[in-house]
């Protein structure tokens, strides 16, 4: 897929962090991009910056989803290209001073970032379905979920997240299969530990403790870097179906 102002996309979290870098990413090549977010200030201010459309969305809510979707086609058309970044991260044990794991966070992690990352999906999907192919191999849309490198290596405390982002990459395939005879492509990207603004938000000495875990290059990663892959995974059809781990090589500790 060629990244032009034929193409309209869909960004999810795109308020911070790595749903901004990659709306920033694509606007720059022209995309006409909707941020969704459910955080207002951060959304709209993100957007003016990038001269995108922001919507305001819960993610984990089916009709929300539905009417941000129907905004955002209003403006742009129907996206050919969704990424999905919005996510939460809470730590707790599955027992904790006595107590089991809080069952309403637990259901929060995984309705925001797994079931919210399918409803984006499955409803872009249908849509996408409809459209004229652009190559002639049939392509007609791309999908990006985001999971973590949580889903292979969950750490203490990471139960709730670390299960939500195994669903991202245990769906990727059979998404992608489900979609393969519409042209639409499926993705899903693992990245390790970035500089997003829920880590750069530590003390300096844990930021630097995190990054000296990273084999190479020993430093967070950037949120343009993550960006950049899914550039290149909209601009290589060959990617289909699979879970890119995105990391410096580290493998995460227990804790």
């Amino acid at each position: 897929m060629k990244l032009s102002s034929d193409i309209a996309a869909i960004v999810t979290g795109a308020g911070s962090g790595l749903g901004a870098a990659v709306a920033s990413r694509l606007a720059s090549a022209g995309v006409k991009v909707a941020l969704f977010d459910k955080d207002t200030q951060k959304g709209l201010a993100q957007a003016e910056a990038i001269g995108g459309l922001f919507v305001e969305v819960d993610v984990s809510d089916a009709t929300s989803v539905a009417t941000a979707i129907t905004a955002a086609r209003q403006a742009h058309g129907q996206e050919r290209l969704v990424i999905n970044c919005a996510g939460i991260a809470p730590a707790a044990k599955t027992v904790s001073r006595g107590n089991a794991h809080d069952a309403g966070l637990f259901e929060a992690v995984i309705a925001i970032n797994l079931i919210g990352s399918y409803f984006v999906a499955s409803q872009s999907a249908a849509g996408m379905a409809s459209l004229e192919p652009l190559t002639d191999d049939g392509e007609r849309g791309l999908i990006i979920n985001t999971a973590s490198v949580a889903a292979f290596d969950g750490q203490v405390g990471q139960t709730a997240y670390a299960a939500s982002k195994a669903g991202i990459a245990g769906l990727t395939l059979p998404m992608a299969r489900d979609l393969a005879d519409k042209g639409i492509r499926v993705m899903a990207i693992a990245p390790g530990i970035f500089g997003t603004p829920m880590v750069t938000a530590f003390p300096q000495e844990v930021q630097d403790a995190l990054a000296s875990q990273i084999p190479f290059p020993a430093r967070l990663g950037e949120p343009d870097e993550f960006a950049a892959l899914v550039q290149h995974i909209a601009e290589n059809r060959m990617l289909n179906g699979e879970t890119i781990r995105l990391d410096g090589a580290i493998r995460m500790p227990p804790r």
